[in-house]
C-alpha cells in the first residue's frame, strides 16, 4: 500500500468498557507504529458528556464525529486513510466519507468480536461503540448518524462471536452476511461473501479483539476463540488481491503497562498489512 495518511482519533468515550481510556494512549501509539507519508491528530475532549437518548456520552460524540469529518475533509484525494482508534465509533465518518466515493460499489467488512449492531434501546450498556453499525446501516440515534446510510446486505461480519438476541435478529431480517472465525481459516468464504454484495470496492474495520485473547489481551472486551494473527492478515490480503480498498480502520487497543508483547504483535499486524516488502 502507498500514499498511506494515518489519522489519529483517540477516542475513548464511545467505549462501554471500565478500561476505556486506556484507548487513548493506545491510538497514540498504534498511529506511531504504522509507516505513513502524511499524518494528523484529531482534537478530541479529554472528559466524559451527558447521556442523551440511550446513548452514553452522547454530546461528546457528537462534536467528536464533526471534528473527525472535518480532519476527512482535509485529506488530499488518492491518499489511502488509515483510521486509528480509540472506540469503534471513530469509523462512523470514514465509512461516510467512503460511501460518498464508491457509492452503491462499496462493501464493509467488519473484523470484531462483537456485531455493533445494537440500538439505544436494545444496548445494555449504552455504550455508542455497541451501535455505530447499527447506525451506519440506517439506523442510528439522532446526531450519531451517517449522511449516507450503507445498505445492510453488504455488510459482512468477520469473526463476531458474541451477538447479542437482538443482533442476532437483526443480522437475520436485514440480510446481513455472517462468517465465524471458522470460515475465515481460508479465504474462500470471505471472498465469496464480498462477491455476492456486488461491490467492488471494500472497506475494512479492525476491531482487534476480534483476535484471541490468548493472542492480544489488550481490549476491553475480550472474547475467547478468536481469529490469530496470521488468518488476520491473510483474510485482509485476499481481500485487498482482489477489491480496491476504500479504507482500513485499526481500533480498540487498550495499551497496558507491559506492553512489549502486545506491541509485538501489533507489529507483525502493521508489517503484514502496511509493509509488503516484509511479509
Amino acid at each position: 500500500m502507498s500514499g498511506l495518511h494515518v489519522v489519529e482519533v483517540a477516542q475513548w468515550q464511545g467505549s462501554g468498557a471500565a478500561t476505556a481510556p486506556r484507548l487513548r494512549e493506545g491510538a497514540v501509539r498504534l498511529a506511531e507504529l504504522i509507516p505513513a507519508g502524511r499524518r494528523r491528530t484529531v482534537p478530541l475532549a479529554n472528559g466524559v458528556g451527558k447521556a442523551r437518548g440511550g446513548v452514553q456520552n452522547a454530546d461528546v460524540l457528537e462534536r467528536h464525529l464533526q471534528a473527525v469529518r472535518a480532519a476527512l475533509a482535509e485529506v488530499p484525494a488518492g491518499d489511502l486513510t488509515v483510521i486509528v482508534g480509540g472506540d469503534c465509533a471513530v469509523d462512523l465518518a470514514p465509512v461516510e466519507a467512503a460511501l460518498s466515493v464508491f457509492e452503491d460499489r462499496l462493501a464493509l467488512v467488519w473484523f470484531d468480536a462483537h456485531a455493533d449492531l445494537n440500538s439505544p434501546e436494545s444496548s445494555p450498556s449504552g455504550a455508542f461503540h455497541g451501535m455505530v453499525l447499527r447506525a451506519l446501516i440506517g439506523d442510528g440515534p439522532e446526531g450519531l448518524r451517517p449522511a449516507r446510510s450503507l445498505s445492510a446486505d453488504r455488510v459482512v461480519l468477520a469473526g463476531a462471536r458474541s451477538l447479542d438476541p437482538g443482533e442476532q435478529d437483526l443480522v437475520g431480517r436485514r440480510g446481513i452476511r455472517h462468517l465465524c472465525v471458522e470460515q475465515l481459516a481460508g479465504p474462500g468464504p470471505l471472498l465469496d461473501a464480498v462477491r455476492a454484495t456486488g461491490a467492488e470496492a471494500v472497506y475494512v474495520h479492525i476491531d482487534l479483539d476480534v483476535l484471541d485473547p490468548q493472542i492480544f489481551p489488550a481490549v476491553g472486551t475480550p472474547e475467547p476463540g478468536g481469529l490469530g494473527v496470521e488468518e488476520l492478515l491473510g483474510a485482509v490480503r485476499a481481500l485487498t488481491d482482489e477489491f480496491t480498498l476504500a479504507g482500513v480502520a485499526l481500533t480498540e487497543y487498550e495499551r497496558t503497562e507491559g506492553a512489549d508483547q502486545e506491541e509485538a504483535v501489533l507489529r507483525r499486524i502493521i508489517d503484514g498489512l502496511f509493509r509488503p516488502d516484509q511479509r
